[in-house]
């Protein structure tokens, strides 16, 4: 509420002072009997009222409070005064300028006002004077401001001056190449690796058009339209172009380039600078990695399916009786072949998402049945660890959607294995599956140890196994897979998971939920 300081050489009067303050709350108030016991404690502390006798020994009120003031002149001061002292003490606050003075004996209701008002006007003050110190800074500042600012105009210019020359450096000399073209794709300005790429002078390219000299299969250098030959507006600045070819007209070759256009529009003119990189050793390289990938999925693949097929006909007996022994060391090797090919089956299923050449075969099927097939598959594996595995499919027989069947398949059971694998015996798990509003959900719902928050975000990255916590014996792409699978289709696909409580993996297929068309007989 604030910091009083209560002067009296008459303790009973301090002592009054005290229980009154105390009954009101004031509970950072400071009493003194002697003035100059109270001006040392003035030059260590700041108070926000001081209250002062007029007649005391030593130093009378008027003399102590010009030395308080002197001290602290934004703080509010109250005499104590009797009838006979008015006078003076009007003369004090006049001459001194005090805030106040009150007569003995006072009223208490009129002495708590006052002293509240005068915290307030303390306080107050102090605010003005700060906003007055801020404003003399803000004075001082604005004239050395202008002062120098010529220095300052001088300086930017030859920042400016210094900036251009880099800029103009990098562009020349920059291994990528610079266009800048105008909304109707009319070249304006190039540089020369530009130059070099297309064969022509800039003298040449300017005022010819970028459908002259690049070609791509996914964009339309011919479109232009009120936002400009790309679109490109406020709400997208810049867009990247793949798989563009530039010609050059002196070897008559297309270089493979990736441009990246980006809006320099002003209100007077829309323009976009677009980077030229020739990513013809891109190409080479991921012409190799097709080769790579070939070579991987015929040698690998073919023999490791010969082993797999030759250990089943011995495990079989179609070779001859095994005994335990022997049966035990072929079926680890069975099954480290079998981990061996699924590692192959995933990375080349990887390879064909990321270089786009797995093309969805979508169909129109009812869900239902494949989500009771994908729990049928998994129910064996749910009962042997005893977990409570319960299907809640909330769809109808008539409810078709529209997606790769085999792909979609493969998701779910990704989702439910690994809710059975990492389910604790005893526990449960619940598969949710719902058509709503033209989407469709499907979710996996388990009771497991959960996954820290920290590792969310990288288990549908490729190669993650389990969390930092506990790692997984698997390859670390069946969630990375998943992903890349829903998102073909448009999807997105979550979890959410506590720990100790559980974790639950979805996915959702927007604008894909149709109705059973029914053929009448007649």
């Amino acid at each position: 509420m604030g910091k009083i300081v209560v002067v009296d050489d008459e303790k009973i009067v301090t002592s009054a002072f005290k229980t009154l303050l105390k009954v009101e709350g004031f509970d950072d108030a400071h009493f003194f009997n002697n003035p100059k016991d109270a001006l040392l404690f003035l030059k260590k502390e700041t108070p926000d009222l001081i209250i002062s006798d007029f007649i005391m020994p030593e130093m009378n009120g008027l003399e102590f409070l010009t030395a308080a003031k002197k001290l602290h002149s934004d703080v509010s001061m109250i005499l104590l005064t009797g009838y006979a002292d008015k006078e003076n003490a009007i003369k004090a606050i006049n001459e001194i300028g005090l805030y106040k003075y009150i007569e003995k004996p006072w009223d208490n209701d009129d002495l708590i006002l006052n002293i509240k008002n005068g915290i307030e006007r303390s306080h107050l003050l102090k605010k003005l004077n700060e906003k007055i110190d801020e404003l003399e800074k803000a004075k001082n500042e604005l004239e050395n401001y202008s002062q120098n600012l010529e220095q300052m105009v001088k300086e930017r210019t030859a920042d400016l001056t210094a900036a251009n020359l880099k800029l103009s450096g990098i562009i020349n000399y920059c291994a990528d190449g610079i266009i800048i073209i105008d909304r109707l794709g009319i070249i304006e300005q190039v540089n020369p690796a530009c130059e070099n790429m297309t064969g022509l002078s800039e003298t040449a390219l300017c005022h010819m058009k970028l459908q002259e000299i690049a070609y791509s299969d996914n964009v339309d250098f011919n479109k232009a339209g009120k936002s400009g030959i790309f679109g490109l507006g406020k709400e997208k600045s810049e867009i990247l172009i793949r798989d563009c070819y530039i010609r050059n007209a002196l070897s008559d070759k297309r270089i493979p380039v990736e441009i990246n256009f980006a809006s320099i529009s002003t209100e007077e003119k829309e323009r976009y600078v677009g980077v030229i990189r020739d990513v013809s050793l891109q190409k080479d390289t991921e012409r190799l990695r097709d080769d790579f990938i070939a070579t991987l999925t015929h040698d690998l693949r073919t023999p490791l399916l010969a082993a797999i097929q030759t250990l089943k006909f011995f495990l079989d007996g179609s070779l001859g009786v095994l005994d335990e022994k022997q049966t035990v060391l072929l079926s680890t090797m069975l099954h480290s072949n079998e981990d061996l090919l699924g590692l192959v089956n995933a990375l080349l299923e990887v390879y064909k998402f990321e270089s786009g050449k797995l093309t969805l075969c979508k169909t129109i099927f009812p869900p239902k049945y494949l989500i009771e097939q994908c729990f049928d598959e998994l129910k064996p594996l749910a009962d042997n660890k005893n977990i409570e595995f319960i299907l809640n499919c909330d769809i109808s027989d008539d409810v078709e959607i529209l997606a790769d069947k085999g792909e979609i398949k493969r998701v779910m059971i990704n989702l439910c294995g690994n809710a059975v694998n990492y389910t604790n015996k005893n526990g449960k798990i619940e598969v949710f599956a719902k058509a709503q509003a033209g989407d469709f959900i499907f979710s996996v719902n388990d009771n497991g140890n959960g996954i820290p928050k920290e590792d969310i975000p990288l288990l549908f990255t490729r190669f993650s196994q389990g969390t930092s916590k506990k790692r997984s014996t698997g390859t670390g792409l069946g969630l990375y897979l998943s992903r890349q699978i829903v998102e073909a289709h448009g999807g997105k696909i979550w979890l959410e998971s506590k720990l100790q409580k559980g974790s639950e993996f979805s996915f959702i297929l927007p604008n894909s939920v149709q109705k059973k068309v029914k053929v009448s007989n007649g």
